[in-house]
């Protein structure tokens, strides 16, 4: 019951906060002015205990009138603000009142006005009054959130307001001597610091079917969401979930959904996204913001309801993001296909039947939101099979052309565009997931066909005045960058089918000619954009022309002709032709012939960039990895193609690179390098090339050897040898054994090459000539005698960790005797002197073998002029060994003046000498008799 609460609070605020604030007075003063005490400036005093006992108070008669004049009363005094020190005292009362209202509905009113004060002012006397009273006035206004669970509309509603005035603080009506009005923050701090917002929340339950109070804590929470602090606690009492559930309740002044939308948002703001993310990827959550959208999209005509769906879609779209939420199983996904695609493709579906949009600035928004959904949507594989329903990439294709008047909507020339580029971007997630609704589309021919238009005079001018527009003022870079970026995402797929339809219309000249085109019309102004198209173009060649099963082929086929036909001269002379021995392998090594001696000159004319600019940010370094890229796919393979390569010094501009020294460029050069050193002619050219400092090619790779063994922490000896490349630390005699394999893995492997020959060549019942047969056997047995030296090294590696082991554990069992044998004669010393301290023959007999022992470790014949020391002490009955004695005799009166010395005087001076101080002015030594000292 309320009652019992609001006694419990009010024993908890008294045990908790009054004493803080009543250890300043026990009988706080309040303003009760009169026209004599304002020109005074004095207060009438007011005894608060005394409210809080007689309200305390039951069982009288005439108490209540009396209890409800002294509130009224003290209603009057605070009417220009509450100080801060009686702040804790007053929301006693306060909560006294509340739990009186279900047997006395009289205090309603009280409590009703008692709260109407706490939206005036606070004031404080002192400065520090903020401080000091800030637990008594974070606990007090937690205490608001506790009194909406009074059953009173009214009361509730009060409350409301109390809180929203917090944010919209007025100055005192009147101004009282020796008070000023608290920072205008401070009540929002306070209401953070106490939890207000939690209670507020809490309070949403009580109101199920109660508008009018829902819609005034929906504004309390809209105004308390403005802070980090309050979002944190709104998100731990599960205020979206509970918020966005109740989105479509009944609301004729559509507040209702306004507010809502407005505090979801600030939620995904200010709190954790991703816990808020999880509270609404429910069915429940779902589904009311599905039908909140629908609703507003068909039925919304008024500028504020095409702001709220636009509000709707993006919260839609954060929540999209998770995986986990139930998209398609709400139907939400297919009803944002629809609606995104509804303009471009006819449909027959009611919900957007006779539907249009405007050239309105948020229906232009709406329509780059559900682009943009789309995106976000497809990542979720199930999601396919509803793109493909509703024929999105049909419907993103219709911007996929020059730019002409629409017929359905008339948009702007900026907007439209916005709308083309962002098609296009859209086309780029979606279309690699619907291959075939691609090609069915014609997609490689449109894009083509856009890509001319885009490099062609027309006269266009662009407006790029958009986040995908950037660069593209006055020129049609934008629209080419997208475009390239939607073949690159395509030809990346691998789809042979894809492949090869764009070689067929000619895209690897189109490609090529676009980029001799924007060479030879630089523009520094777009310098980063036009570098990222050619880094897309050489990009998409690259992906064109690999094929590095040619040469693979060759290696293979000539090394069966050398082993089936061994006669002279009978080698590939013209390796051009190699490639007509399978036709699908002909197809491809056409595509890099078709690249040529153009394709090559834009890779050289890259490869010849100041090396400076490499270091600028705008996208060189990109642009040499395409362009190596590009090397590795077009060039190498294609015989006429690497000839070209080498005749216009292309590997003096890699050796060029390589000296840079970077190692990000390393690996791939290094890579380069060793393919072009299968044709014959790039040796002399290596060899020819010289560095900076007249610097070989073979001290270039010698120097990157070295430099690569100090990351790898190779270590020398003062001879340059490698010291350790065995020494290995951390590893077993498996570990070992496995590296025996390692070091002789490359002979493995080619033997394994000759043996699968042999085999073969037994299989298909031929015969080799007597000279081929001796080479192959010869090889055969080499590659046995390694595996056997192999397998003979690994025995020798386990026996000897055999032995090892048996050593290993006879020095373990060696340790252990040597504990036990130490271990048996510590007992025997303890029984020997246990048995000498009980029994005295046994002691008796001990000390004549010690002292036999002492006389027969002495000298018999004794140096002349020795002294002689006395060890044995007279009358010791142990037979124990004693330590040194040393005889002191206590220092002469003589010496300290006796006991009437002047002491004062005597520390005023020390002795020379040293020794003991004296009242003599000179110190007299007097030798002592020596004393024996044992050893």
């Amino acid at each position: 019951m309320w009652t019992e609460e609001a006694g419990a609070t009010a024993e908890a605020q008294e045990s908790g906060i009054r004493n803080k604030s009543s250890s300043f007075s026990q009988i706080p003063v309040v303003g009760v002015v009169t026209e004599d005490d304002e020109a005074q400036g004095v207060f009438k005093p007011m005894d608060l205990n005394r409210v809080i006992k007689l309200l305390e108070e039951t069982d009288k008669d005439g108490l209540e009138e009396k209890q409800l004049k002294f509130v009224k009363k003290l209603v009057q005094c605070y009417q220009n603000g509450l100080p801060l020190r009686d702040l804790a005292q007053i929301f006693k009362i306060l909560n006294l009142c509340a739990g009186k209202i279900k047997n006395q509905p009289h205090f309603i009113e009280s409590a009703y006005d008692i709260i109407k004060l706490c939206g005036l002012p606070f004031l404080k006397k002192k400065v520090s009054d903020e401080i000091t009273y800030a637990e008594d006035t974070a606990n007090s206004i937690a205490l608001l959130g506790d009194l909406m669970k009074i059953p009173s509309s009214e009361l509730r509603i009060q409350i409301c307001k109390c809180i929203v005035d917090f944010y919209h603080a007025e100055p005192p009506k009147k101004h009282i001597p020796g008070y000023q009005q608290a920072s205008s923050s401070y009540k929002i701090q306070m209401a953070e610091v106490g939890g207000l917002a939690k209670t507020m929340v809490q309070s949403m339950t009580l109101l199920e079917n109660q508008l009018v109070e829902k819609l005034w804590v929906l504004k309390v929470l809209q105004h308390l969401s403005t802070s980090e602090v309050n979002c944190t606690i709104m998100m731990k009492a599960q205020a979206a979930s509970g918020i966005c559930t109740h989105l479509n309740d009944p609301d004729p002044s559509g507040q209702l959904l306004f507010r809502s939308s407005e505090i979801l948002w600030n939620l995904l703001e200010k709190s954790s996204k991703e816990e808020v993310i999880q509270q609404l990827s429910n069915l429940e959550c779902l589904l009311a913001l599905k039908e909140v959208f629908k609703n507003l999209f068909m039925r919304g005509f008024s500028h504020y309801d095409r702001q709220l769906r636009n509000d709707i879609l993006v919260i839609t779209t954060i929540i999209a993001q998770n995986p986990e939420a139930p998209m398609i199983e709400c139907g939400f996904t297919k009803d944002l296909i629809l609606f995104a695609t509804f303009n471009e493709v006819k449909s027959q579906n009611l919900l957007v039947k006779g539907l249009k949009l405007s050239n309105s600035y948020e229906d232009f928004e709406l329509k780059k939101l559900l682009f943009n959904v789309i995106v976000i949507l497809c990542k979720d594989l199930p999601t396919v099979q509803l793109l493909i329903d509703g024929q999105v990439i049909l419907a993103l294709f219709t911007y996929v052309k020059k730019p002409e008047k629409q017929k359905i909507i008339d948009w702007s020339a900026a907007q439209y565009e916005e709308l083309q580029l962002h098609a296009i971007a859209t086309l780029s997630s979606v279309a690699p997931l619907l291959i075939e609704e691609y090609m069915s589309c014609q997609g490689n021919a449109r894009v083509l066909a856009f890509l001319e238009w885009c490099e062609s005079e027309d006269p266009f001018f662009s407006h790029g005045n958009s986040f995908h527009g950037t660069g593209g003022r006055g020129n049609k870079f934008a629209q080419m960058r997208y475009s390239l970026r939607l073949l690159r995402a395509m030809v990346y797929l691998e789809d042979e089918t894809v492949n090869k339809d764009l070689c067929e219309k000619g895209t690897i000249q189109q490609m090529i000619g676009i980029f001799k085109n924007i060479i030879s019309k630089p523009n520094e102004k777009e310098e980063a954009i036009v570098l990222e198209i050619q880094s897309d173009i050489l990009l998409i060649l690259s992906g064109l022309c690999e094929n590095h099963i040619q040469r693979k082929l060759q290696a293979l086929i000539q090394l069966l002709i050398v082993f089936y036909h061994p006669v002279p001269g009978l080698l590939w002379k013209n390796n051009h032709n190699l490639a007509y021995w399978e036709p699908e392998l002909n197809s491809k090594a056409m595509r890099k012939e078709i690249f040529g001696t153009e394709g090559v000159d834009i890779v050289l004319h890259v490869m010849k960039t100041d090396p400076r600019k490499l270091q600028s940010g705008l996208g060189y370094n990109v642009l040499l990895f395409s362009t190596l890229d590009s090397i590795w796919c077009c060039i190498l393979g294609c015989y006429p193609s690497e000839d070209y390569f080498l005749e216009k010094e292309g590997i003096f501009l890699l050796l060029d690179l390589l000296a840079l020294n970077q190692k990000k460029f390393c690996n791939l050069i290094l890579g380069i390098m060793v393919e072009f050193c299968d044709n014959p002619k790039t040796a002399a050219h290596v060899n020819a090339w010289q560095g900076k400092k007249d610097q070989t090619a073979a001290s270039l790779l010698i120097k990157l050897w070295r430099k690569e063994e100090k990351e790898l922490g190779v270590k020398r000896d003062k001879n340059r040898k490698i010291i350790d490349f065995e020494n290995l630390p951390g590893l077993s005699a498996e570990d070992f054994v496995t590296l025996c394999i390692i070091h002789r893995y490359l002979d493995f492997k080619i033997g394994e090459i000759w043996n699968e020959i042999y085999e073969e060549i037994k299989l298909e019942k031929l015969r080799p000539v007597t000279t081929d047969k001796k080479a192959l056997e010869a090889i055969i047995t080499a590659s046995e005698n390694i595996g056997k030296m192999v397998a003979s090294l690994q025995s020798e590696i386990i026996e000897s960790q055999a032995r090892q082991d048996v050593q290993n554990e006879q020095k373990v069992y060696a340790k252990i005797q040597a504990t036990h044998k130490q271990r048996e004669l510590a007992n025997k010393s303890w029984e020997n002197f246990l048995a000498r301290t009980s029994n005295a023959k046994t002691l008796k007999k001990a000390k004549r073998l010690q002292e036999k022992a002492i006389e027969a470790s002495r000298h018999h014949k004794r140096p002349q002029n020795a002294i002689f020391h006395q060890t044995d002490i007279k009358g010791l009955n142990t037979t124990v060994p004693s330590g040194g004695v040393v005889t002191v005799e206590s220092t002469p009166a003589r010496l300290v003046g006796g006991p009437l010395a002047d002491t004062d005087i005597a520390l005023k001076k020390l002795p020379i000498r040293g020794g003991a101080l004296q009242r003599v002015k000179a110190v007299k030594i007097v030798d002592t008799p020596k004393k024996s000292i044992p050893t």
